[in-house]
């Protein structure tokens, strides 16, 4: 699909990467780009329709969908890092990651898919992390491998009623959420770039750095090319 003209709704639009997504859907001539937020006036982009959406609320994604009947691009970027060690921190913390990172994605697609089937077809981007691949992250991880595997059976379930669905992967970001991380990052606009540029050529993945590469490619090599600690201890 072509992000000209098209009605797109970015959730967590607010900041961040939310926020580059808004701004280049914009700039690539958007007729109208909602940007999604728990307080809609934190939504600062000049153009941008704020849209009140709390990811984690039924009653609050339901609203959201009556609202924005017109949206033909849906991206559910709003995301959470709690990193809940499985051993040892409160499960509720576990939890908690799960009802942004997992159910959040699972809401508001449920809720938009008829919208999209009803104007014709359009697209759902995911964003996903280079940790879908690589659990170094505890929870978080985990709700990004479950985000992952859940976006490829909405490929095949949209697929027949003319929904595309693309998988964003990427490692670190220059954003807030990785402001304490000291570690190569990519800009949000580059990521955004990428990803929208995927949307439009129909990719089913994209994976906008050398570590998300390197990483998927790593999955064949078996467990121990990850994790090389593992293959000390075998030893």
């Amino acid at each position: 699909m072509k992000i000209k003209n098209s009605v797109v709704l970015v959730t967590g639009g607010n900041r961040g990467l939310g926020k580059a997504f808004v701004e280049e859907a914009l700039a690539r001539g958007a007729a109208k780009v909602y940007a999604g937020a728990r307080d809609p006036r934190t939504v600062t982009t000049p153009g941008a329709v704020p849209l009140a959406l709390d990811v984690t609320d039924p009653d609050s994604v339901t609203a959201a969908a009556a609202a924005a009947g017109d949206v033909t691009l849906l991206v559910n970027n709003a995301g959470a890092l709690i990193a809940a060690n499985f051993l040892t921190s409160p499960v509720d913390d576990v939890r908690r990651e799960f009802e942004v990172n997992f159910y959040g994605p699972l809401l508001v697609t449920r809720a938009f898919a008829p919208a999209l089937v009803g104007n014709g077809g359009g697209h759902v981007l995911n964003v996903h992390s280079v940790l879908s691949w690589l659990a170094i992250s505890g929870s978080y991880s985990a709700t990004k491998a479950a985000l992952w595997s859940m976006t490829n059976s909405l490929r095949l379930d949209l697929a027949p009623r003319g929904v595309g669905v693309t998988g964003l992967h990427i490692g670190y970001i220059d954003t807030d959420m990785a402001a304490a991380v000291d570690a190569p990052k990519s800009s949000p606009a580059e990521v955004v770039r990428q990803a929208l540029d995927g949307v439009e050529a129909g990719h089913h993945e994209v994976l906008a750095d050398e570590v998300s590469r390197t990483v998927r490619d790593g999955l064949a090599a078996g467990v121990t090319a990850l994790y090389p600690q593992l293959a000390a201890q075998s030893s």
